[in-house]
């Protein structure tokens, strides 16, 4: 079970949708990268070409065009090995085009060239002036993805393993089995394991941008990719073009600020989707924590054979509708089966976030999240510095406190290299203005995100737009005021006044 910051087309279900270019990797690379050519990085001209079908799923239509960018796989030895970075595009429209817009959907560990074709429809009129591009960073899918466990051990562990512990047993069993995932990313990932941070992704987002023959780096960040442009404009504050990010990650958080802020958002969205029942959510989210205690003593019977709905499966299942208003009906109904002994419509739901088929095959998104989180961040909270806040985690919200309390102390314990920084530098003095995105509704990354962003970012660099509504970001989510004031600034250079706000 993975921590709950996780990209923004989970909320519509699309995380599941596969397609793109040859992967350069197998998913167990090892080593992690091929020696240098000799040419600099920056001069290569990329070769792009018609996506390839996948395992999974067939190629994209054919306005899709997919390539491979050679980066430097240690960016402090530019002339050593390289890693094959893949992205995907679509041309511009319109005549007047503007350039190329990157996007990045989020995760850490989320597949841009799986998700921006199924994505193109919600910026149509973007695709008018610029190419719409993204990229699966170092790490994650077709560039070098990272697999540590195989299908059979991630279900063996779904079953066993319960990620809030309550005994010594549980305990000891919790933390072994995320020692042996660090353990299975080690042996997966080589060398590779030290050189996935968001440092490295954003040193590559301008590569990128000078493979194509941009001036400027015009982004679009999702969730984890607010962070990401934050380190991109902090590093590379000159070469910022039009810069939004949507549903902001708060840079002035560690990793315990984060399990906290999450925390507080997921309780939040429950509350706003108890009342949208006509239900008081203090009373609401009794009954759901209550329902959670007796699935964690007996876990409940489903359809699958030999599947059970535990207390961490539970926990997932109720999570993924809260991404998106649209589906907290299904939250209803599988809320109301659980009440009546049955598991299968949680399990189901617990089975579309952690990206599990019908056949029992995973993705590997959270394999990626895990391996890039945990060598960004430095902090490693011990077992017994979790249990000690547990009870302020619990005050914030019964339902998903102790989740994720503990996950401060299970999501990157004995990890095999250490973490860079106990929060990302996002100062970008003398930057364009960047655009940051807050909804008053978003599970996963509160609204206050999008303000401390901008407040890091700089005065008269981070400007805030603010929208009053649910989901897990705000830019096609129904809102015309934030899709015109978004476009106003990507396609016109429009900067709003900051602090604006969308009801």
């Amino acid at each position: 079970m993975a921590r709950f910051v996780r990209w923004a087309a989970l909320g519509a279900a699309a995380a599941l949708l596969v397609s793109g270019c040859d992967s350069t990797g197998d998913g167990r690379s090892g080593d992690g990268g091929e020696r240098s050519s000799g040419a600099s990085p920056a001069s290569q001209k990329l070769d792009w070409g018609r996506c390839e079908a996948t395992a999974d799923a067939p190629a994209p239509g054919s306005e899709w065009q997919c390539a491979t960018l050679r980066a430097p796989l240690d960016w402090s030895k530019s002339d050593g090995e390289t890693i094959g970075i893949a992205l995907i595009r679509a041309k511009a429209t319109g005549d007047d085009r503007i350039g190329s817009l990157l996007f990045n959907f989020g995760g850490p560990g989320g597949s841009g060239v799986s998700m921006m074709p199924s994505y193109a429809s919600a910026v149509s009129s973007l695709r008018e002036r610029y190419d719409l591009v993204s990229f699966d960073p170092r790490g994650v899918a077709a560039s070098e993805g990272v697999r540590c466990r195989d299908d059979k051990e991630i279900q063996a562990a779904e079953a066993k393993v319960d990620a809030t512990p309550d005994t010594p047993a549980e305990e000891k069993a919790y933390l072994e089995d995320a020692a042996d995932f660090g353990r299975g990313c080690r042996q997966a990932a080589g060398k590779l394991l030290k050189h996935v941070s968001t440092t490295d992704t954003a040193r590559d987002m301008d590569l990128m941008r000078q493979a194509l023959g941009d001036d400027k780096l015009h982004y679009f960040g999702i969730s984890y990719g607010t962070e990401l442009g934050g380190v991109y404009a902090h590093l590379f504050p000159k070469n910022v073009g039009r810069m939004v990010l949507d549903a902001v990650v708060d840079p002035s958080a560690d990793t315990i600020g984060h399990a906290k802020n999450q925390t507080l958002g997921f309780q939040r969205a429950l509350d706003d989707y108890l009342r949208s029942t006509g239900r008081d959510p203090e009373q609401g989210t009794r009954e759901i924590a209550d329902l959670l205690r007796r699935i964690d003593a007996e876990p409940l019977p489903t359809s699958t054979p030999g599947r059970e709905l535990t207390q961490t499966l539970a926990l997932t299942g109720i999570v993924l509708p809260l991404y998106g208003k649209d589906s907290w009906p299904t939250l209803t109904s599988a809320l109301k089966a659980a009440e009546e002994g049955d598991g299968a419509e949680l399990l189901a739901l617990a089975d579309g976030y952690n990206e599990r088929d019908a056949s029992g095959r995973y993705g590997t998104t959270t394999h990626s999240q895990r391996v890039i989180s945990c060598l960004d961040d430095r902090q490693r909270p011990t077992a017994a510095q979790t249990k000690a806040l547990l009870p302020e985690f619990e005050k914030i919200s019964p339902v998903f406190g102790a989740f994720l309390g503990w996950d401060t102390a299970g999501w990157c314990h004995d990890w095999p290299v250490p973490g860079l920084h106990d929060t990302p530098d996002v100062r970008a003095p003398g930057a364009a203005p960047i655009l940051t995105v807050g909804n008053t509704g978003d599970p996963a990354t509160p609204v206050e995100g999008a303000r401390r962003m901008a407040d890091e970012l700089g005065k008269g660099v981070g400007v805030v737009l603010t929208w009053n509504g649910d989901g897990h970001g705000a830019y096609g989510s129904g809102s015309s005021c934030v899709d015109s004031t978004v476009n106003a600034y990507l396609l016109d250079g429009t900067v709003p006044k900051d602090g604006k706000v969308c009801d």
